[in-house]
């Protein structure tokens, strides 16, 4: 029997990197069913457009260029169908033998075992359809936009924010080895309850978020006054700032933990008590370190500048759409 040719489309980075991981994708067990054939190709196909008829429309122009039988689409964008508020998972339509597939609203967790299932249903529900008319399939409107935010903020990948904030970093290293030996930080964290060594440790996190947005010029406006666009700029802006603050914060936890082993390395609390004429004991150590990290996370990282880094940029979902379009125009030109 004739292989059935299935093309894999898509979008570069993430989607690619998954999609060429389901080239041995085969079909399901049963007589009678033809092989898959399946091909990948990496192409902004969503460049420019969320609207989901002009991402299936440049689909079936690839398949018509490289013979496919099916094409499907894989993209991290979130996509909405002009008819529904709701975001969608997939849309289909059998009878131009086209599928597209969001994988941030896989929901982001176990994304390659999801996005293989999804594709595997996608073509053989066009192989063999029940009908020729179009399917969507939307998120659930309670816990759907939830699901796709996180799905969006794992795609941004917030741990490898880390390494874009290395200078930073190293500049509030080098701010906690100094404070911690300074006997005025040992009295300030002494002085402040737990509740005041938290609101410092929001505000540190905050400042730097709020300045990486601003350094970086991460914020997505509206392109009109549509509510359309205004609730793609809110989806854009929310997944920023919790991949940004997740990444900050990954951050903030390693400076506490550095800055904690130099303390219990170098200081011995008996001898800076009887400086300071305190008493103090090794649990006046952890207090320290807390509130180190808060202050050289805030006057550290501000103090030295922040890297215009791929890892910063990577955070935002507006920045990688503008990539996405000086690249097409980059290949059309």
């Amino acid at each position: 029997m004739k292989p059935i040719h299935v093309g894999l489309v898509a979008d570069p980075a993430a989607p690619t990197e998954i999609a060429q991981r389901m080239s041995n994708l085969r079909a399901p067990a049963g007589k009678g069913r033809a092989a898959w054939d399946i091909e990948v190709v990496s192409e902004p196909f969503t460049t420019g457009s969320e609207d989901v008829d002009t991402a299936m429309a440049r689909l079936r122009d690839q398949a018509r260029q490289h013979e496919w039988d099916f094409v499907i689409g894989l993209t991290e964008l979130p996509l909405r169908h002009d008819d529904d508020s709701r975001y969608l998972l997939a849309k289909t339509d059998p009878q131009r033998s086209t599928a597209v597939l969001s994988l941030p609203a896989l929901g982001g967790l176990r994304m390659h075992a999801r996005a293989r299932r999804a594709v595997r249903a996608l073509v053989s529900g066009m192989a063999e359809p029940t009908s020729q008319d179009e399917h969507r399939v939307p998120l659930p409107r309670h816990g759907g936009r939830a699901r796709l935010l996180v799905g969006m903020v794992l795609a941004n990948r917030p741990w490898l924010l880390v390494p874009g904030l290395k200078s930073a970093l190293v500049a509030a290293l080098a701010t906690g080895a100094v404070a911690t030996i300074n006997s005025t930080v040992w009295l300030l964290a002494g002085s402040l309850s737990w509740w005041r060594l938290m609101i410092a440790t929001i505000a540190s996190i905050a400042l730097v978020v709020g300045w990486l947005v601003i350094d970086g010029e991460l914020w997505d406006r509206p392109d009109n006054n549509s509510a359309e666009a205004r609730e793609r700029s809110r989806l854009y802006n929310t997944s920023t700032l919790v991949t940004l603050t997740i990444g900050v914060l990954i951050g903030y936890v390693a400076l506490y933990l550095v800055n904690l082993v130099w303390a219990l390395f170098i200081l011995d609390p008996a001898v800076m008590g009887g400086y300071l004429q305190v008493s103090l004991g090794y649990g006046d150590l952890f207090v320290l370190a807390w509130f180190v990290a808060s202050a050289a996370t805030a006057g550290g990282a501000l103090g030295s500048g922040l890297e215009s880094d791929e890892a910063i940029r990577a955070a935002a979902y507006s920045k990688r759409e503008e990539e996405r379009r000086n690249r097409l125009a980059r290949e059309g030109g």
